[in-house]
């Protein structure tokens, strides 16, 4: 079995998020510096997350992620099976056929039975969980203020007057006088 770092990074990110989204959404950017996981992988990484409902995203100032259901209710199995994670030991990916043709090799029950226990196990494990324990730990969450919108006055319209012809045919004309 191999947990790949897909499944790492979501799992951390989705805990970074957790943490935080008290203070609003939670921006991208702000879970890579913390975290030092690549911009455009954990865009693809929540991409995936959101077309599983895990997360909300919010547009525009102030905008970011948001849980898309309370920790208590996303299990790590939720998270790694949302980004395409395989959970499988088996040397022929659960379809029996590991000597291809020539059927099941002699362990085949013995990784297939390591698959159930790890899904079992990760389902047991929730996201909120995984909180409590970094808070146990004494994790300091920096306590931001929610993004002001600046509100800006008009703009100011200066007319700006070009000495140019308003037409193909007065620019022809230009032209011809020269």
């Amino acid at each position: 079995m191999r947990l790949t770092t897909k499944g790492r990074f979501a799992v951390t990110a989705m805990i970074d998020l957790a943490l935080r989204q008290n203070n609003g959404p939670v921006t991208l950017a702000a879970i890579s510096q913390r975290q030092q996981i690549s911009l455009s992988y954990l865009e693809q990484l929540f991409g995936k997350l959101r077309r599983h409902e895990l997360v909300e995203s919010t547009r525009g100032p102030g905008g970011g992620y948001t849980l898309g259901r309370k920790a208590s209710d996303i299990t790590v199995a939720d998270i790694i099976v949302s980004v395409d994670e395989p959970l499988d030991a088996t040397n022929c990916g659960g379809k029996e056929n590991c000597h291809g043709e020539g059927g099941r090799c002699m362990t085949h029950e013995l990784w297939a039975s390591l698959n159930s226990r790890m899904v079992e196990f990760l389902d047991s494990v929730s996201l909120q969980k995984l909180v409590d324990d970094q808070l146990a730990k004494g994790v300091v969450i920096e306590n931001t203020p929610p993004v002001k919108k600046a509100v800006f006055a008009a703009p100011v319209v200066k007319q700006v007057r070009i000495n140019a012809p308003n037409s193909v045919f007065a620019l022809g004309a230009a032209f011809s006088k020269t």
